[in-house]
This record gives C-alpha cells, structure tokens and sequence, in this order.
C-alpha cells in the first residue's frame, strides 16, 4: 500500500494492509504536527506533493526495503493539504518476523523518503510562514 491523500490517514485500514501470521512484529511511525519548529510556535501545516512522482518514489523506497530486508508487508501514506496540530502527515507500518527488521525498515523508509519523495512542507506561524525544505536541510530525526 503507497498512498498520498488528502484525507485523514486510516491508520486500522494501515496497520490491516501489512498484518500477517508469518509476522512477530509490526512496527509503526506515525509523523504527527506538532506546535513547535525552528523557536516559534507552528499554528498548522500545508503539505504539496508532486504525487504523480511521489507515488513512484514511495514504491522505490518500498521495494528497496523489501529487498534489504526480509519483510512480510511495507505500507506507507503521506497526507497533503492543511494539517492541525497533532494531525498525521504520514504513516508507515512495516511487518516482519522479526523486530531488529521490521524497526530498521521503518527508520529506512521515513528517512529517505524525507531525502527524496517530492513532498513539500509548508509550516505557519502567528507572524509568518515558510516553506522547509527536505529532512537534510533542517536535521530533524
């Protein structure tokens, strides 16, 4: 499952995409907003996707880890538009049989797909707004 919307992320339907009975682990991140970012005080988020590109790049990084690792199931959906406080920008979930798998592919896949996906973020504040560019430009982890 590779999905980019606009619509509050599903996160049952998620975690039911990547569920199986060979798996000891499902490993989650979810991204959420939050009210803090570079010493102001974020009010909300926009979220722009070339999502024609962006799919593809998902799927990249999706088959990458299955290949790196022995992986049951990979999902990953990033949301676009106006988010709130608290709200989910993205949501991966990743099923193995074992755990040491299973968190290392889920850190591999936010991780590049803050290097690479085109997804664009937007943060606003009381007094301004900014467009931040990728995971390496601001160091976040």
């Amino acid at each position: 499952m590779i999905r980019i919307t606009s619509k509050e992320i599903d996160t049952p339907e998620v975690l039911g995409r990547v569920l199986s009975p060979n798996a000891g682990a499902v490993v989650t991140f979810d991204g959420t907003v939050r009210n803090n970012a570079r010493g102001k005080a974020v009010t909300h988020l926009f979220y722009e996707a070339y999502e024609e590109m962006a799919v593809k790049e998902l799927e990249s990084i999706r088959e990458a880890a299955l290949r790196r690792w022995p992986l049951q199931q990979l999902a990953i959906v990033h949301r676009t538009g106006r988010l709130e406080i608290g709200d989910s920008s993205v949501f991966i979930a990743v099923s193995s049989a074992h755990r040491g798998d299973a968190f290392s592919a889920c850190r591999f896949v936010i991780d590049s797909l803050k290097q690479r996906a085109p997804i664009w973020k937007k943060e606003f504040y009381a007094d301004g707004e900014v467009w931040v560019e990728g995971f390496a430009d601001h160091g976040h982890r």
